[in-house]
């Protein structure tokens, strides 16, 4: 166990070198390296010494919205608690580096032990939380070692994770340093339970939390209400390239009294011009509306982020993109307002996208063809169109409430 454990750590040292090279010709790497090197930097100018501090851990935006509901508890709760959010990814900090739920956002520095101890002396937090599937063995072994109760929340386990397999005994060890696992359904439960820990609630996933509130939120945009008037409306989001093959040749060969929305993942200008070129119905970016009569346009492409979420408030059916790329992004945002979504084949591993296609609440296209028909079908058939709809807002009304468990459990610890 020594050796791997040394094994591990000269690892993390290689990969820093290589990540440093990469970072010459790679954006996003360079964001990872330089945003790593300035967390010390940037704990030392605001130091916690004599604060009470909370740290959480997310890998990027998807864990973020995770640990949300959290953070907002934890912010309204214990308003003298300093808050620490640290993240792994570039594509999660660079979007949320000023969210209002945290005193400080930053990188949290390679899994290195000098690196681990370090952040941990400047932080030296009263609990910490890591969400998903964030393990990191020094950081963990030095919270143990410290004694700081550390809970792991949103967890989900597989049997082909490392945990479970005969070589992955240096990562089950890292697993007996959390207090406590907050796991989002039974399997995970029974998985841990195979190797000896029994600290683990079923808690279910605190995204349903976060997109319930959406609802009671006030999601009016003028310029999406003059957009739509009351026409049949489709908002695509988070889209990719391949997903943007699918529905560029619906779009264009539509009735014309259809509307759509485009929210492209990547807003870069070259994407925005090249994806605008491709639509032959009248369109506009969202950064160029002002003073337009936007009843007259047919399409919108939305080149800003934020916005989103509020869009698909005035969907009649939503496309959630990344199906047919790299992976995909929220499905529980659109489902939240009870209208079908549409997505690429690519949706394993995504918990809440199998359980609602199994439910036939999300459907699946291969193909442009695939879309076209049922796109087809839902702008004929109403009633198919609620039902499947109404099938996608139960399921979210039927999941909320962990995020209550997980705080009351945080509560016998701060």
């Amino acid at each position: 166990m020594i050796l791997v454990r040394a094994l591990y750590n000269i690892l993390l040292h290689f990969s820093w070198i290589v990540l440093h090279i990469v970072a010459l010709f790679n954006t996003k790497i360079n964001l990872f390296v330089k945003g790593r090197k300035q967390t010390i930097a940037l704990l030392g100018k605001n130091p916690a010494a004599g604060k009470k501090v909370i740290w959480m851990h997310v890998a990027s935006l998807g864990e973020y919205e995770q640990g949300l509901p959290i953070l907002e508890k934890l912010r309204t709760n214990y308003p003298s608690h300093k808050i620490i959010l640290t993240f792994f990814s570039p594509s999660g900090y660079e979007v949320k580096k000023d969210t209002p739920y945290a005193d400080m956002v930053l990188y949290l520095p390679m899994d290195t032990k000098y690196n681990a101890k370090s952040f941990l002396e400047y932080v030296n937090p009263e609990m910490a939380i890591f969400v998903k599937y964030e393990i990191w063995p020094n950081y963990l072994h030095e919270l143990k070692r410290r004694n700081i109760p550390t809970l792991l929340v949103s967890a989900i386990f597989s049997q082909r994770q490392v945990f479970f397999k005969w070589y992955g005994r240096f990562m089950r060890n890292s697993l007996k340093t959390f207090s406590h696992f907050f796991v989002q359904n039974e399997n995970s439960k029974e998985l841990l339970t195979s190797i000896g820990f029994n600290n683990t609630t079923i808690s279910g996933d605190t995204r349903f939390d976060r997109v319930s509130k959406i609802m009671a939120q006030d999601n009016q945009l003028d310029f999406m209400s003059h957009f739509k008037n009351n026409t049949f409306c489709v908002v695509a989001g988070s889209t990719w390239p391949e997903d943007e093959e699918v529905l560029i040749d619906y779009i264009n060969s539509s009735e014309t009294s259809l509307k759509f929305v485009i929210a492209p993942h990547n807003i870069k200008q070259p994407h925005i011009d090249t994806l605008k070129n491709k639509v032959t119905k009248k369109s506009i970016c969202y950064s160029g509306i002002s003073d337009k009569n936007l009843c007259d346009f047919d399409v919108i492409i939305i080149d800003t982020i934020g916005l989103l979420t509020k869009i698909y408030s005035y969907a009649d059916v939503a496309y959630v993109g990344g199906g047919f790329a790299t992976g995909l992004h929220n499905t529980l945002e659109p489902a939240t307002f009870g209208i079908p979504v549409i997505i690429g084949p690519k949706f394993k591993k995504f918990k809440e996208a199998e359980d609602l296609v199994n439910k036939k609440g999300i459907q699946v296209v291969t193909n442009q063809f695939d879309f076209e028909n049922l796109m087809n079908q839902f702008v004929v058939d109403s009633d198919f169109r609620k039902k499947t709809g109404l099938i996608n807002s139960t399921y979210v009304t039927e999941n909320k409430g962990a995020t209550g468990l997980i705080f009351d459990h945080i509560k016998t610890f701060l």
